[in-house]
């Protein structure tokens, strides 16, 4: 069987963009699936709101996350791109996690160049704190030597800016990173992005976070040299708010029949979850046990 991973690195050769939504659960995944998507990028930041309940410090362990993303793996066709923070840990822990995410079915990984623990940049106000340059390429490094199959996909993800930006993602390209991703909010606007993409020999894995609003048209994807789009927090955003009112209508009214929030039809909400398929499997194999 051919794995996610080369079927990812065939849509890399073919598409000259690859969209993604992010996934936090099963059933997100699902959903970005049915919609189209190409492929699902999980987002440590929904991770850690759904399973926690709390913002994204790597506080979840590298085997909690993993067992949220095994479950998206095993629940949708598509390649699965997974967000794995830092790694957990030095060089050595970085091997040790790659290897379980390519074993889980994970076409690809992001690693990013934060202290560990790290902190998201979308929850503090001063600048991410960064390993220095020397750990951040032997960590991409070690993902390299880690992978046993060369389409695994690593994305080196620097939280560095400007010109440090530019010196960090050419050193974790020489280290073997397949593409960079850098965050977009400390590269000033969506010219600094251009900018940076055109400084550097690989393409860009874009998170469409502050541009998500407005988007960016594909000619400036195009002069960034971007190949992946993410929108990593678009699922869980729109999740949360229409729990948030629909609950809110239903405290107030006791019945969903005054509610102005849209529910997904139950027959429709089985359909999601492959309903009918378990009922035929039970069909098929416990109606014997019954008799």
């Amino acid at each position: 069987m051919i794995s996610k991973a080369t079927v990812l690195r065939r849509m890399i050769a073919e598409k000259e963009f690859i969209y993604t939504a992010g996934a936090y659960d099963s059933l997100s995944a699902i959903l970005i699936e049915n919609a189209g998507f190409d492929a699902v990028f999980t987002t440590g930041f929904g991770v850690s709101a759904s399973a926690l309940g709390l913002p994204d410090a790597e506080l979840y362990t590298a085997t909690e996350n993993l067992q949220v993303v095994q479950n998206i793996v095993n629940a949708v066709n598509v390649p699965v791109i997974a967000d794995a923070d830092t790694g957990y840990g030095n060089a050595i822990n970085v091997m040790r996690t790659v290897r379980s995410f390519e074993k889980a079915g994970v076409a690809g990984i992001t690693l990013e160049d934060q202290v560990v623990p790290k902190r998201c940049p979308l929850g503090i106000n001063s600048k991410p704190e960064l390993i220095s340059l020397e750990e951040g390429v032997a960590k991409i490094r070690a993902a390299v030597d880690a992978r046993t199959n060369n389409d695994f996909v690593i994305i080196a993800r620097t939280d560095a800016e400007g010109e440090e930006a530019v010196r960090r993602a050419q050193a974790y390209i020489e280290a073997g990173a397949d593409f960079i991703q850098p965050l977009s909010y400390v590269n000033g606007d969506e010219n600094g992005l251009v900018r940076f993409g055109q400084s550097i020999t690989v393409p860009l894995s874009v998170q469409m976070t502050v541009f998500a609003q407005k988007g960016l048209p594909e000619e400036m994807l195009r002069a960034m040299n971007s190949k992946f789009i993410h929108f990593p927090l678009v699922p869980l955003l729109l999740t949360s708010a229409a729990i948030q009112k629909g609950l809110a209508e239903l405290v107030q009214f006791k019945n969903t029949g005054a509610m102005k929030t849209e529910m997904m039809p139950l027959s429709e909400f089985k359909e999601v979850i492959k309903f009918k398929e378990i009922e035929s499997l039970q069909e098929k194999y416990l109606t014997a046990l019954q008799k």
